[in-house]
Formats: C-alpha cells, sequence, structure tokens
C-alpha cells in the first residue's frame, strides 16, 4: 500500500544548514522517526537525464511498510510546462502540501493566483495543508519609517494565509522554523494523521471491493457480537448555592453581628462568607490591610458605613458560639442599615440578582433617589480594588456573571489560618478551617459542631483514617464545590472520605473520575497497569458506592481476556464470578464457532474471508 503526496509553492530558502537543500518535504522526510529511507534513497529525480523535470520525486517507507511518494514543485513555470504530468499527479494525490514564504509575498500570490486555480479543479475530497514558512521581519519591534512600512507590507500576514486556506476548506499552519518541534511535531503530526486516514481510506474501499469480488460460500466466520451497555451513571445536581444561601437564615456558627445606630440588632451573618465578595469586608475584619488594598473608595467606603463596637459592656452582647462571642457592627448609614437584611440575602445567593435587589429596596425606601444611593454602597462593597466600578449597569452585569462566584473566592481562605475557628490535626499536622462553611456544605460536621459532642466545644478536632491529602481534597470541594483527584487510587480515597462525612454528590464525582479514567484505558494500558481491578470492587462495595461496584462488574465482564489471567480474578466471590461469567465479552459461545471454523479453513486449506 502506498501514499502519494503532491507538495506545490516555494518555502524560500532561509532555512540552510551545511551548505544541503533543507526544505519542508526533504526536512520532514530526513527527521521523521516514521520515515524510514538513507539521504541516497530519497531524492530519485534531482539527477534525472530529463533537463527540466516537473516534480522533485521522493521515495520512503513510512510506518514500517507503507511506501510514501513524494512529487515537489516549487517553480509554477516549469509545472505549467508540462500540464498533463501536472494534471494526472495532482489528480492522484493522496495529500497535498502547498507552501510558500512568510516573507516573500510573489511565492505567496504565485500560489494563489496559479496553483490554487488548478487545485480547485481538480480536488475531490483530498486533505489540504497551507504551510507558511518563516518569521516575519520587523513584527516584534514595529516602526512607521517608509522602510520599515516597505518591509511589513512585503510580509504575508495571518490573515490572508487563514483566508485562503478557508477557501480551499485546508489546515493551515505556521512554521516559524525548521527545526524538530515546528517539521517533526507540528507539521509532522498534522501530515500523518491525514496519511492514516488516507490509509484508511484504500483499506476500507480494499475490504469493500474484496467482499464484491468474493465468490466463496461455503463456512461464514461467526459475528462477534457487540458487548453489553455499561450502566449509566446519574451525575448528582449541585445545591452549593441553596447550602451557603440557607446558611443565613439556620444562624448556626454566626461570628458577626450588625446593630443600627440606635444599637439594636439588625441581623446576623458570617465573617467568611462576607469576606469572599467583598474587600471591603477584608478591610474591616482585618484580613487585610489598608496597605494590601491601596483603593482610597474601598477604604472611604468602609469608614463611612461601618464601626466595630468592642465595649463589653455592650447591651447587645451574646454568647451563642464556641470561643469568642461574635464581632459587633455598628451600620453607620441608617437607610443602609434598614435595608441591611435584603443587601445580606443578596450576598448569600451569589451577589448577581441585581433586579431582585433593587425591587426589595425599592419596597423600603419609597424615594427613587434613597434606592439609588444605597445601591451604588452595594457597588461599592462588592468593587474590585484597583478598578474601575464595573457594576454600573445591574441588568447588563446580572447578564454577564449569572453563577455562582464564591467557589472560587472561598478557596482564597482553603487551608489558610485567616477567620479560622477550627483546626483539623491530621498524621501530625494541623489544617485550619472555618465552621460556617463546613457546617453548610456537609450534615455530618453540622451536627458534630452543634449537637452535644467534644467538637462542638472544641478548637482542635483530630481526624483518624484519612490522608491529609485526601482530607484537603475533601475540604477543597465543600470549600468550591469542585475537586480533581490525581489518579484512581486518590480517587477511591476520596470516595471513602466522602462517604464517611455523607457527602453523596462528592461520591459521585469520585465515581465519574474513576470510571472515566478506566474507560479511557486502552487494553494494552489495563493488562499491564498494577492497579487492582477486584481490590477497588471490593471498596466501591464496603463503601456502599452501588453505582461504582456495578459499573467495575460490567468493565470486568466486557474485559474478560484481560482481567481473567490476572491473579487477583480469582478473589471474585462465587456470585461475583457467576455476574462475569454470564455477562463475559467476548462469549463462550463465540469463541467455539470461532475455534470451529478456525479449524474448517485449515482443513481445507482455503482463505480466511476476515484475516
Amino acid at each position: 500500500m502506498s501514499i502519494h503526496i503532491v507538495a506545490l509553492g516555494n518555502e524560500g530558502d532561509a532555512f540552510h544548514q551545511d551548505n544541503r537543500p533543507s526544505g519542508l518535504i526533504r526536512t520532514y522526510l530526513g527527521r521523521s522517526p516514521l520515515v524510514s529511507g538513507d539521504e541516497s534513497s530519497l531524492l530519485l529525480n534531482a539527477t534525472s537525464t530529463v533537463a527540466r523535470p516537473v516534480f522533485t520525486e521522493y521515495q520512503a517507507s513510512a510506518f514500517g511498510n507503507v511506501k510514501l511518494v513524494v512529487h515537489d514543485c516549487p517553480v509554477w513555470d516549469i509545472f505549467d510546462s508540462d500540464w498533463y504530468t501536472s494534471r494526472n499527479l495532482i489528480g492522484s494525490a493522496d495529500i497535498i502540501v502547498i507552501k510558500y514564504n512568510v516573507n516573500d509575498k510573489f511565492s505567496f500570490h504565485e500560489v494563489k493566483d496559479n496553483y490554487i486555480p488548478v487545485i480547485k479543479r481538480a480536488l475531490n475530497s483530498v486533505p489540504v495543508i497551507i504551510a507558511a514558512v518563516g518569521t516575519r521581519q520587523n513584527e516584534e519591534l514595529p516602526c512607521t519609517c517608509p522602510l520599515c512600512t516597505s518591509d511589513r507590507g512585503s510580509c504575508v500576514s495571518t490573515t490572508e494565509g487563514i483566508q485562503l486556506a478557508k477557501e480551499l476548506g485546508a489546515t493551515y499552519l505556521e512554521l516559524h522554523s525548521l527545526d524538530d518541534f515546528y517539521i517533526g511535531k507540528y507539521f509532522g503530526g498534522v501530515l500523518e494523521y491525514f496519511m492514516i486516514q488516507a490509509l484508511n481510506q484504500k483499506t476500507s474501499e480494499k475490504m469493500k471491493k474484496r467482499k464484491m469480488s468474493n465468490s466463496f460460500h461455503g463456512v461464514r466466520p461467526p459475528q462477534l457480537e457487540q458487548p453489553e451497555k455499561m450502566p449509566v451513571l446519574k451525575a448528582e445536581a449541585s445545591h452549593y448555592n441553596s447550602d451557603l444561601n440557607n446558611l443565613l437564615f439556620c444562624c448556626q456558627c454566626v461570628d458577626v453581628v450588625f446593630y443600627n445606630p440606635d444599637l439594636k440588632e439588625v441581623a446576623e451573618a458570617h465573617k467568611i462568607v462576607l469576606c469572599a465578595v467583598s474587600h471591603v469586608f477584608m478591610l474591616l475584619f482585618n484580613v487585610k490591610s489598608p496597605a494590601d488594598i491601596q483603593d482610597s473608595s474601598i477604604i472611604r467606603t468602609t469608614q463611612d458605613l461601618f464601626a466595630i463596637n468592642r465595649d463589653t459592656a455592650f447591651p447587645g452582647a451574646s454568647q451563642d458560639s464556641p470561643g469568642n462571642p461574635p464581632l459587633r457592627v455598628i451600620v453607620k448609614d441608617a437607610l443602609f442599615c434598614s435595608c441591611l437584611s435584603d443587601i445580606l440575602r443578596f450576598i448569600y445567593s451569589g451577589a448577581f440578582q441585581w433586579e431582585e435587589l433593587e425591587e426589595d429596596i425599592r419596597k423600603k425606601l419609597k424615594d427613587s433617589g434613597d434606592v439609588s444611593n444605597v445601591i451604588e454602597k452595594v457597588k461599592c462593597i462588592l468593587k474590585t480594588p484597583g478598578k474601575i466600578n464595573c457594576l454600573r449597569n445591574c441588568k447588563t452585569y446580572q447578564a454577564r456573571k449569572p453563577l455562582w462566584f464564591y467557589n472560587t473566592s472561598l478557596k482564597f481562605f482553603l487551608n489558610k489560618p485567616m477567620l479560622a475557628d477550627v483546626v483539623f490535626e491530621i498524621q501530625g499536622t494541623t489544617v485550619p478551617a472555618h465552621r460556617a462553611i463546613l457546617v453548610a456544605r456537609c450534615e455530618v460536621m453540622a451536627a458534630m459542631f452543634n449537637g452535644n459532642y467534644m467538637e462542638a466545644k472544641s478548637v482542635l478536632i483530630p481526624v483518624y483514617g484519612v490522608s491529609k491529602e485526601t482530607f484537603l481534597s475533601f475540604l477543597e470541594y465543600l470549600y468550591t464545590d469542585s475537586c480533581c483527584p490525581a489518579g484512581i487510587f486518590q480517587a477511591m480515597c476520596l470516595l471513602i472520605c466522602a462517604e464517611m462525612y455523607q457527602v453523596s454528590r462528592l461520591q459521585h464525582i469520585c465515581e465519574l473520575f474513576i470510571i472515566t479514567q478506566l474507560q479511557s484505558m486502552p487494553s494494552r494500558e489495563l493488562a499491564s497497569m498494577n492497579l487492582d481491578i477486584v481490590d477497588l470492587l471490593k471498596k466501591a462495595k464496603f463503601h456502599h458506592s452501588e453505582c461504582l461496584s456495578t459499573w467495575l462488574l460490567h468493565f470486568i465482564a466486557t474485559n474478560y481476556l484481560i482481567f481473567s489471567q490476572k491473579p487477583e480474578f480469582q478473589d471474585l466471590s462465587v456470585e461475583e464470578r457467576s455476574f462475569v461469567e454470564k455477562h463475559r465479552w467476548p462469549s463462550n459461545m463465540y469463541l467455539k464457532q470461532l475455534a470451529e471454523y478456525r479449524k474448517y479453513i485449515h482443513s481445507r486449506k482455503c482463505r480466511c474471508l476476515v484475516m
């Protein structure tokens, strides 16, 4: 089987090395590990007896035993001199490569005006690669002098190359140099992809012809049925929004209380949530200093709106939470304070529902000027330091950012002592955390911190049976609603931790990760991997991961010929072994029929219809 490549156009001579011709095609043939052939065997027609051969012909072997024939024509005048040969070669091409030098507009226009019309007439679903070779001059240091303007005018822009590729439906590549990266991996990768596609197409056509011409009507080969469909794992919807929104109403782990100017309690909240969305609250709660923020408008907003009261004889002081009592904050602005409950609900729901916030404030404040004033203060609270306030149009901002953004901002506080009110002790090290987030996101921890347990009044809490890396991944999910295990083993450890704390959605995420990783493994990797799939199955069953255990049983049955050769296959229980044997692929019936067919073929000395 052979592949025919036709290369057209002149990529210039800017990359000569050691005084040897080093064009795009010859460089690829000389460097590609998939192409074999020495220097003397590559070039056939360079010393042809013909005075001006239309094409320079190269021959080599690709993929071991595939003949690779390349015809290269860099000059249009020679191409046009033998129209019959040129037309036939283009018509028989499996792949066409068009090349030009980005610093030579003449070579580009020669390709565009001369070669392209010929290719369009002869093109018949043949893949085309357009290679723009070279580095544009003066591109890094633009200048306005006449000389540089002239130089830039002589370069072929990327836009021109892409437009030309669109006209042909071609693949456009820019090769800044003819080194190993651009030739071997970039150009070579694309060319070899099309070579494989051409081989597949030729093999398919060959099989069709063989089937049509075959008149053998003896014993037919057995038909291999498709394996059973794997169980579908249904993902659990995220309840991240509702978890944090419910935290405002349940009043658990409150560490800040707001008061109006008359020292009457207005609302309770959580520092960690407020700081996750606002640098104003970071400044107020000393998470960041004015030097860290460096924004006078944020500093001024903090000073104008809030004041912290540390008076021990404060009339509304409470001792509800363990450790230190909630921080008392006086809201100086009476109008802002009257709408504070609505503003907190807006912040806890994701700080993007501006229309609802404006409507709630308008119900309390009849004057439109007062409504606008309060809205502007909310925008100042959510302002990013050093940037102009981008929240001027509430409707536009709501449409642009309709997603909860605590999952990124809360990560700033993960495994950091800022505002932390609980410390986990794991394997001799400590991990700081925040009770409010843990209670909102995990029902087991909510019961642990609010019930009659030792952990409810303790700051240092030991954790057993889990590694530090696994527990940090677990906390990352609670804080951000996402996780990315390093591999199947870590995903299984995280699944066990999620089952221990009854976080079902994290269990499903880990199950899906393990399934995705196993499905993506080729058969050779499955056969050589050290992972004990039966041990994985038993852990999934022990930790009540029914979806994963059912899927793993089907996976073992579908890859029966691989896993049945492994020693751990004998560790399957009688029930599991029975299930695998019943659903194995290929089935015993097929293997028996295949053995009988092979025996018949050898006895008749016939040629197999399949092999």
